[in-house]
């Protein structure tokens, strides 16, 4: 049998009809609303849209840390939004986040709504709107930046990358998975060098740089990311697990980690949240029909 022919790119490319894989029948190459749509509104100071992927879980980890020190200003309500269903291409929801990306947040504390996005630019607002997990000095501020900021820049190489080549592609295709797992195994081992010197990636505290890298490579190590674990031999990197391990232990990152996820064990996820309560209520079945 024939070698598949090598594909040579068009002098000028225009969008197939179908991608193929996990999100093709959301994929375009435009920006803007496709339907109109209103987001809803509940009674706390801030509105968050959003589902419990790595990135919107991010937020939720942050909100619930937050008032988990007392930061009642810090009540919010979390709105699924179903991001295979094309929610986030609604009117109300581009008006968040041009970027139609989850997650997005809305903050209605002031006399006039601020909106907020990409999940770095959300952590680094809420640490800065209450004083918390953002170190206020030098060097410290400065490391942990730099951490934030490595998450936002390492993320496409573990999601966009190695994530969709190895879970979400129509098909397998060596070179894209072999090129990706390569780079995500590089950035298992800078943490896991980092961690080998400090409990937390900033230094001694836990902040928002734990908070954003966490919900990726902690998931991925522990086991709940891609099914890669075997494959990318994540047990190796001991400090990242033992790290995951500790901030999975904290009981705002378990209920962080439970907001706006659709999948998995029932008893894992509450697909809206609109208070404290509704984490012993149990009442996802009547907010949001099940995913």
């Amino acid at each position: 049998m024939k070698d598949a022919a090598p594909y040579e790119p068009p002098r000028i490319w225009t969008p197939p009809a179908s991608s193929g894989g996990r999100f093709a029948n959301i994929n375009r190459p435009t920006a803007g609303p496709t339907h109109e749509k209103e987001l809803p509104v509940g009674r706390h100071p801030l509105q968050l849209y959003s589902l419990a992927t790595p990135n919107g879980v991010k937020v939720t980890v942050m909100l619930e840390e937050l008032l988990a020190l007392g930061h009642a200003g810090a009540e919010y309500d979390a709105w699924l939004i179903r991001i295979g269903e094309g929610d986030q291409f609604g009117s109300g929801f581009v008006a968040v986040n041009p970027n139609s990306k989850i997650p997005a947040l809305l903050d209605r504390s002031g006399p006039v709504p601020v909106r907020v996005f990409e999940s770095g630019a959300i952590l680094l607002y809420l640490a800065e709107k209450f004083g918390a997990f953002l170190p206020t000095t030098m060097p410290a501020r400065a490391e942990c930046l730099s951490w934030l900021f490595w998450q936002m820049g390492s993320a496409p190489y573990l999601g966009g990358g190695f994530g969709h080549f190895y879970a979400y592609a129509p098909s397998k295709i060596e070179y894209a998975i072999d090129r990706f797992a390569m780079e995500v195994k590089r950035q298992l081992d800078v943490l896991d060098r980092r961690l080998a010197e400090s409990p937390y990636l900033a230094g001694p505290d836990y902040t928002v740089a734990d908070i954003a890298v966490w919900p990726w490579y902690g998931a991925l190590v522990k086991g709940q990311l891609y099914e890669a674990g075997e494959f990318l031999q994540v047990q190796a990197y001991s400090h990242v697990v033992e790290w995951a391990e500790r901030i999975a232990a904290r009981p705002a990152a378990r209920r962080g980690r439970m907001v706006n996820r659709i999948s998995g064990q029932p008893a894992s996820q509450l697909h809206e949240r609109h208070d404290a309560a509704d984490f012993d209520t149990r009442t996802q079945d009547k907010l949001a029909p099940p995913g």
